[in-house]
């Protein structure tokens, strides 16, 4: 149903009901009053729960002066499509005062009653009328000069003279160099308050309280219904259920139905979409993160949605702020989308409804498979900085992909070969924990025979070698055999790398020289699913170093002579920097301090940072204070605090 209501003092009277001031919203309510004052339609878009109506209400009862004399408001309060003529009829009541048939109040019979005096005609909610308000508007503009018209939606009308102000969520995060809360933190408390007299978080709360409003993504809606929790939970156990799910936040004291609770709120939405708009809404909620347009064209299509059908439901489902267009929207890369995550609860528990989770789940499955195959080669033919994007990207639907297969024994041998496939990602940056806590789940349930749990192995035993060498002992000497049966080179010679590792964490350099020397041998050129022979050289001189530091200069050299070696930036660098360290512990720091700082130049700033940086930055350092240099292999994830938890039984098993 619509309501509506006339004249400034009316409408100040009905709603009297938002408190002094909007939090974190003074810039869009400066950006609202100038687009007013100036151009004569404007809309606020955004998703639900964003504010649009109380920031559009909130200026219009504020801003005495305009070049209007009335306002009047006709807003939506209802459920699902609004009655055909009904936007029409509560336009001319709220202009006229008299009530028409709603039959009979077409676009010429608002436009026969508009007042002579200028008025600005608030038009809120007019989603479920989108194509009816199309019309009204550009009527009513026509025929009334002195008409101003300001429209709230979750997608703007598309009129030529239309002025848009995008709506976002309130800030998760405090300016930098700013005090104070982040105004999605200052909105939490002050709806706390009604709850919880006094309420003020501070310590362990305040970082709930944030943790909490990063989860609900900063929507207002969400978090005024989240404070209203407080009578039951604390602020710690809230936050910990909001982690898990979020679409069962209620409240009682709105005063829109819809925006009772979280899920009628992004289903008012949903009954506004046609079938097919609806099928991708909850196929596509099986991403976890951002996804490319010919993604979801692979996933979402079938069952009466055709693929080239997709990228049109994809576009109208952004254009209803149903899913949020990311990267450069228009630019000459293909397009990506990302959903809110409670509009991905709520398309998966259509999914769900619909039994169509576990062909969703499998085909994400195959996708997350061809993306760790496509930047496992992109790594080894010299495109790493392509293979990094790539998995920046995917990285939220790998983990949520693998994260799920653990359940699904049918998935496990397809998510071990991706995360072996991926070791670069684990082992070059700052994943190896995430990369081992993936590997103890999956080696047990998989083929203990096959060359794939071969290779896992290895790559759990590199990972694991610095964090826990008693359990990398253990992987080595389930790998050796299953290597040395199957005569593969490359595994071996990496498992000899694994070993020289052990050799060094126990200091015995001179066995650590020679494992690495040996893996650098036999480790073939070119060969891809781990580090190069150049990086087991450069280990070999970061070894030699400690005792014959000519020794080491020499092979630090011939580490950059290996084949392949231009064409794997990580493994350059490695190189560099173990033959930075030779230089400065044979006395040459002058001369090792520029090659280190040549090489920290050379990497790619706009990459996350490979171990090696901090290797060369601690080098640098070691130099400039005088200190003879500590041994830090530029190649492996730092040791860590702490032992990993039973990691040997978990990988090994109940047979070991």
């Amino acid at each position: 149903m619509w309501s509506y209501v006339g004249g400034v003092s009316v409408l100040n009277e009905a709603r009297g009901r938002e408190p002094a001031g909007l939090v974190g919203r003074a810039r869009e309510q400066t950006e609202l009053r100038v687009l007013l004052a100036g151009h004569r339609l404007v809309t606020v878009s955004g998703c639900a729960g964003v504010g649009k109506s109380r920031l559009a209400s909130a200026v219009t009862d504020t801003m005495t002066q305009g070049p209007w004399r009335r306002v009047v408001t006709v807003r939506w309060q209802g459920r699902g499509q609004g009655a055909p003529g009904a936007l029409g009829a509560a336009a001319v009541g709220a202009l006229t005062g008299v009530r028409p048939d709603r039959h009979t109040a077409d676009a010429g019979a608002v436009v026969r009653s508009l007042p002579a005096e200028p008025t600005l005609l608030f038009l809120d909610d007019v989603d479920p009328v989108h194509a009816e308000c199309m019309g009204l508007v550009q009527h009513l503009l026509m025929a009334a000069p002195t008409l101003r018209v300001l429209v709230t939606s979750r997608h703007c009308l598309g009129l030529g003279d239309e002025h848009v102000l995008a709506l976002g969520p309130l800030s998760v995060e405090a300016p930098d160099g700013a005090d104070g809360l982040p105004a999605a933190v200052e909105l939490f408390e002050r709806r706390a308050r009604a709850v919880v007299a006094g309420f003020r978080a501070a310590g362990a709360d305040l970082a709930a309280v944030e943790d909490m409003c990063r989860t609900l993504e900063g929507v207002p809606l969400a978090i005024e219904l989240a404070a209203g929790q407080l009578a039951r939970h604390s602020v710690r156990e809230l936050a910990a259920k909001l982690e898990h799910h979020q679409s069962w936040l209620t409240g009682r004291h709105s005063g829109l139905r819809r925006h009772r609770s979280l899920r009628d709120a992004v289903g008012a939405g949903y009954v506004l979409c046609e079938r097919a708009e609806r099928v991708v809404w909850a196929r596509a909620s099986i991403f976890a993160g951002s996804f490319a347009e010919s993604t979801a064209v692979y996933l979402c299509a079938g069952g009466g949605v055709e693929p080239h059908d997709v990228p049109g439901c994809l576009a109208r489902l952004a254009a209803r702020g149903v899913l949020e267009p990311v990267g450069d929207p228009g630019g000459v890369r293909p397009p990506r989308y990302r959903m809110m995550r409670a509009v991905r609860e709520f398309g998966s528990a259509r999914l769900r409804e619909a039994g169509e989770f576990p062909v969703a789940a499998e085909r994400r499955l195959g996708h997350c498979r061809r993306v760790a195959a496509v930047a496992a080669n992109l790594w080894s033919t010299g495109g790493q900085r392509q293979a990094v994007r790539l998995l920046q990207n995917e990285r939220d639907d790998l983990t949520a992909m693998l994260r799920h297969a653990r359940t699904q024994p049918d998935h496990a041998g397809t998510a071990l070969e991706t995360v072996v496939n991926l070791w670069f990602w684990w082992g070059v940056y700052d994943n190896a924990a995430e990369g081992r806590d993936h590997l103890t789940r999956l080696l047990p349930v998989c083929d203990a025979g096959s060359a794939l749990n071969m290779r896992g192995l290895w790559l759990a035993a590199w990972l694991t070698a610095h964090s826990d060498p008693q359990a990398a002992e253990v992987l080595l000497g389930r790998a050796w055999p299953s290597a040395v049966l199957a005569g593969d080179d490359a595994v071996i010679g990496r498992l000899a790398h694994v070993e020289g590792l052990l050799a060094l964490h126990r200091d015995d350099e001179r066995a650590a020289a020679e494992h690495f020397r040996h893996a650098a041998d036999i480790i073939p050129p070119y060969a891809p699913g781990g580090p190069s022979a150049a990086v087991s050289r450069a280990a070999q001189a970061v070894a030699q170093a400690g005792f014959a530091p000519h020794r080491a200069q020499r092979s630090a050299r011939r580490a950059l002579t290996v084949p392949g070696v231009r064409d794997d930036a990580w493994a350059t660098a490695v190189a560099r920097c173990a033959g930075a360290y030779a230089d400065h512990r044979s006395g040459h720091s002058g001369r090792a301090r520029q090659r280190a700082r040549r090489t920290l130049a050379a990497l790619d700033p706009e990459l996350p940072a490979p171990h090696v940086c901090a290797a060369l930055r601690q080098l640098i350092a070691d130099i400039e204070s005088g200190s003879p240099g500590r041994r830090r292999l530029p190649y492996v994830p730092p040791p860590r605090a702490g032992r990993v938890p039973d990691a040997a039984a978990r990988l090994t098993g109940p047979s070991s």
